[in-house]
């Protein structure tokens, strides 16, 4: 309900949703490969996780919203429009998630290769939010502009994306 008021669009809503299940696949795929049962700790590398992962999501499409209003403002949209927009308003985060992917992974890359007391707690907890952020990343950056700019193109086709968030302004 959050991200439809936020985005005011139901289908970008499940945009970013969508970025949160490939999010979350990557974190049960390197759970499974270390080996970890799902416990509480798990559970809140997941709970992390899912607040990154929605994040950084609705960041992007709020990017790519910019990047298609200012073509917007320019006139009356064709598909490339939507194109270029999709492509510049990836471009602008794309600097910003890798910086956030690079913090999250130096920060839990030691954790995961302790030995000490309370390893055994902290492993678990990092594992689930290392591996949602690989798979986060590469969805962010190219799966959801390509959604977005799909879902764009087809409003375009329609004649409703221009009515649409004319409304929005008003």
């Amino acid at each position: 309900m959050l991200l439809y008021l936020t985005l005011r669009s139901g289908t970008e809503a499940a945009i970013v949703m969508i970025s949160v299940v490939y999010a979350m696949a990557g974190g049960v795929i390197l759970q499974k490969l270390l080996g970890y049962n799902f416990s509480v700790a798990v559970w809140v590398g997941y709970i992390a996780l899912y607040g990154v992962a929605v994040q950084t999501g609705v960041v992007m499409v709020i990017y790519l919203h910019e990047a298609l209003d200012q073509r917007r403002a320019r006139g009356s949209l064709t598909l490339q429009d939507v194109d270029q927009a999709t492509m510049d308003g990836a471009v602008l985060r794309l600097r910003p998630k890798l910086m956030t992917v690079s913090v999250v992974l130096a920060s839990l890359l030691p954790i995961m290769w302790s030995a000490g007391v309370g390893s055994d707690v902290m492993k678990p907890i990092a594992a689930p939010i290392i591996g949602g952020m690989v798979a986060s990343t590469i969805h962010v950056l190219i799966i959801t502009p390509l959604i977005f700019a799909l879902m764009k193109r087809r409003a375009v086709r329609r004649g409703t994306l221009q009515a649409a968030r004319a409304g929005d302004q008003g």
